[in-house]
């Protein structure tokens, strides 16, 4: 596999005091994303996840409206509704982009999401990877892609920030999907080391294809339900979350499935697909249990971590809540 970018990459957003690094940037003493001063108040964290959206279709406009209004609603004198995005992979149908200056960079990115103003945290899907998810140079031009817009962030392949008191682990699962051709992913040395240098409350990793699933892709290790089929069954991809998201973080967030599922704990870890973003799925019989599951409608999920309390809400592109669940660590 060819090496992920390792120049500094550093931005800082005042309102949300948080900042992004590649895990490299290690010489500032002070943690980045400190908390606030303000010790006798719990901090909180407000963001949106939502993955699978490079359409430009009516329905990825519908669900950027819904998530607009959400958060206006949510804004209140001293917090803001949502303080950032999640963008979970498949950012360009079908096929990823062949330029930084592509359009469709302006068509199913930045047209869509004109109506919010905070930023988003962006990660690589297969088809980000070119139609077959064979292109390994195509990440290059999302990457590059942060240093020409006000809300696109995505300073490597895979990269942590931390805001807060929530540690983010971006993650680049096609890459670990497809080691038997690109080589051992460096993301198996890489995120331990992190996770081990962390003192955040939260550990939350976001990546594009799921750990569970009910939908028609299903389960890392079985993909598709062809447990017999090297690469695409995701066995590396199962492998590598049995060792370093398996009760290691407390929630993995993800697409590839297009629905909208809160998957009952696993393995010591939460697990939500919100692949939901401009389309949907019909589900499998894969016999996850699931706190809520979805893909009638598009939509999103939006979360406030208050503290040590973590509450979740699944939002469809209506504007309607469908599901809301706490709870406290």
């Amino acid at each position: 596999m060819r090496p992920t970018l390792v120049a500094v990459f550093s931005v800082l957003f005042a309102c949300t005091g948080e900042s992004i690094y590649h895990p490299d940037d290690k010489g500032d003493d002070t943690p980045p994303g400190e908390a606030d001063a303000d010790t006798d108040a719990a901090p909180i964290i407000r963001f949106v996840a939502l993955g699978d959206v490079g359409e430009a279709n009516e329905d990825q406009y519908a669900v950027a409206d819904a998530m607009a209004s959400v958060c206006a609603d949510k804004t209140t004198v001293d917090r803001a509704g949502c303080d950032f995005a999640l963008l979970l992979g498949d950012n360009f149908y079908d096929a990823g982009v062949d330029g930084v200056d592509d359009s469709q960079f302006q068509t199913k990115f930045e047209d869509p999401y004109s109506v919010v103003d905070f930023p988003f945290y962006v990660v690589l899907g297969n088809h980000d990877y070119g139609e077959l998810g064979l292109y390994a140079w195509q990440s290059d031009y999302e990457i590059e892609y942060s240093d020409h817009s006000d809300k696109w962030t995505m300073p490597s392949e895979y990269y942590t920030f931390e805001v807060e008191h929530a540690q983010f682990y971006g993650l680049d699962t096609h890459a670990l999907m497809v080691e038997s051709l690109w080589g051992t992913s460096d993301q198996r040395t890489w995120l331990p080391t992190e996770q081990a240098a962390s003192v955040a409350t939260w550990q939350i990793a976001f990546g594009h294809h799921p750990y569970i699933s009910n939908g028609p892709h299903g389960n890392a290790g079985a993909y598709e339900g062809y447990e017999w089929l090297p690469i695409a069954n995701g066995e590396t991809i199962k492998d590598f979350m049995d060792d370093y998201l398996c009760g290691q973080v407390d929630l993995y967030l993800c697409g590839h499935d297009h629905s909208r599922q809160w998957l009952e704990p696993t393995c010591g870890t939460e697990f939500i697909v919100s692949g939901a973003g401009a389309k949907t799925s019909d589900f499998e019989d894969r016999g996850n249990a699931v706190r809520f599951e979805d893909y009638d409608d598009e939509g999103f999920m939006w979360i406030e971590l208050n503290g040590n309390t973590l509450t979740g809400e699944f939002w469809n592109k209506n504007g309607t809540l469908d599901y809301s669940h706490s709870y406290t660590k």
